[in-house]
């Protein structure tokens, strides 16, 4: 029986519209082979990838800022922070895959088949809106880097970033595993330039260490409190676990229960370490920014533009803020890329219909570059960090709206079967969800306070 076959007799006995039994991203469905009757690490090779690809929305442009005010205001205190979220990250990245594996269903299906079509039609603005908010930090990074990099105006550096939608589009046709390995390839670059950073900036290591463990000052301080808050709202990004539960039914597994188990293992292995990259290149731009500003007059650096003009000068070294910018291109195109198959995803999820790969590009990334233009040419610099800013409230305001759902699904044993949640994954993914629900709404009044006063 085929692995659709499958699926379909797995949705008829768990109550999953029949409707929509066609797979998410069917052009790449099953096409990344998994050998049945080989070695751990062959079997690792054939699920690394999506975890990689997922990880990118957890050091995208829109991490930056938080993290370097973060570490020129408050030195190493915040690294805390920023390893809690990753391990926050890491458990719902687990629900993702474990939802796609086992159901068949990504997340923007799940919620179909479940929820009138109101609330569909709800959640389907809401997570456009949060892609959109994604692509707009990564088209503002990427005429950052190339501004920082070359010269070039941000208003034709925003209009440049449009031309990437090319690129993607080649690249897809050639197999999802080229994507896997251009994303690969790009974390390889940015974590090479965090690497040469730390070595020139000479970090604390004791301090490092200690302050992996939280500090009740981070509480007690309204202001470390504020940024530690936005650190934990830029890391867990909503869309990802809606390209999570789908990527990883690239993998062309056995449908049944050992097949499911087994894919669960090694894809939760590949997210995990994937996403412990992530938290290498936040805390190196923190760490960067702690060792670089803190004590010293450019405490007050939380502007990407800033650093760039500073880190070599302060460092004594003239690599430093290419390295630096460089790496901000590469995160850009990154996230660039999986946020193209995030929209597509939620569009087929949600509404079931389909467009065209560069049609889809060119909606979200119009959407992204109208009022970037705009305020980058009415504005400026600084309104375009504003904007960024912008971008992160959004993305926290319809996180909720994706976890809840999340936690839920994989917690119901009519759909799960054996392997819903147990009790103790149950009560922490719940614990994890009113921390950043609470955490969330809280940044998000205090940012509308600010921008009222």
């Amino acid at each position: 029986m085929s692995n659709l076959s499958d699926e379909k007799n797995h949705l008829a006995k768990t109550g999953w519209r029949r409707d929509l039994a066609r797979p998410s991203l069917q052009e790449v469905h099953s096409t990344v082979p998994v050998p049945e009757n080989a070695s751990f690490w062959r079997k690792i090779f054939a699920f690394i990838g999506p975890g990689l690809m997922v990880s990118v929305g957890y050091m995208d442009p829109g991490n930056w800022a938080t993290d370097l005010a973060g570490g020129a205001k408050f030195g190493y205190t915040l690294i805390s922070v920023i390893l809690i979220s990753n391990f926050m990250a890491i458990l719902l990245q687990h629900l993702s895959l474990k939802l796609g594996v086992v159901t068949g269903r990504d997340l923007a299906q799940a919620c179909r088949d479940n929820y009138s079509k109101p609330v569909s039609f709800f959640l389907w603005i809401l997570c456009e809106l949060a892609i959109a908010a994604c692509d707009l930090a990564e088209v503002i990074g990427s005429a950052i880097a190339l501004n920082l990099l070359f010269g070039i105006p941000l208003v034709v550096g925003v209009v440049l970033t449009a031309c990437d939608v090319m690129i993607i589009l080649f690249l897809q046709n050639k197999g999802f595993r080229i994507l896997e390995c251009l994303v690969a390839g790009l974390i390889v670059i940015i974590g090479g330039c965090f690497a040469y950073e730390l070595i020139i900036s000479h970090p604390s290591m004791p301090e490092i260490i200690v302050n992996l463990v939280p500090k009740p000052e981070i509480i007690m301080n309204p202001e470390m409190l504020y940024i530690a808050i936005g650190i934990l709202g830029a890391t867990v990004m909503p869309h990802n676990l809606y390209l999570h539960s789908s990527i990883v039914q690239t993998r062309a597994f056995k449908r049944d229960v050992p097949g499911k188990k087994m894919a669960i293992k090694f894809a939760t292995i590949d997210s995990t370490a994937a996403l412990l990259c992530a938290f290498f290149i936040n805390a190196a731009i923190l760490i960067l920014s702690a060792a670089s500003f803190h004590g010293t007059p450019n405490e007050s650096v939380a502007d990407i533009g800033d650093a760039f003009k500073l880190l070599s000068p302060v460092l004594g070294n003239p690599f430093a803020s290419v390295l630096f910018a460089i790496a901000l291109l590469c995160s850009g195109q990154n996230s660039t890329l999986t946020g193209t198959l995030a929209g597509q995803i939620v569009m087929e999820g949600f509404l079931n219909i389909r467009l065209r790969p560069w049609m889809r590009r060119l909606v979200t990334r119009l959407v992204a570059i109208v009022p970037a233009i705009i305020v980058a040419a009415l504005y400026g610099e600084q309104g375009v960090g504003q904007l960024l800013i912008l971008s992160q409230v959004i993305l926290s305001l319809q996180l909720s709206f994706a976890v809840i759902p999340l936690v839920l699904f994989t917690g119901d044993k009519r759909k799960m079967g054996q392997f819903v949640n147990p009790l103790w994954l149950q009560g922490l993914a719940w614990l994890i969800t009113v921390v950043i629900v609470f955490l969330n709404v809280y940044l998000l009044a205090q940012t509308v306070i600010m921008w009222l006063n």
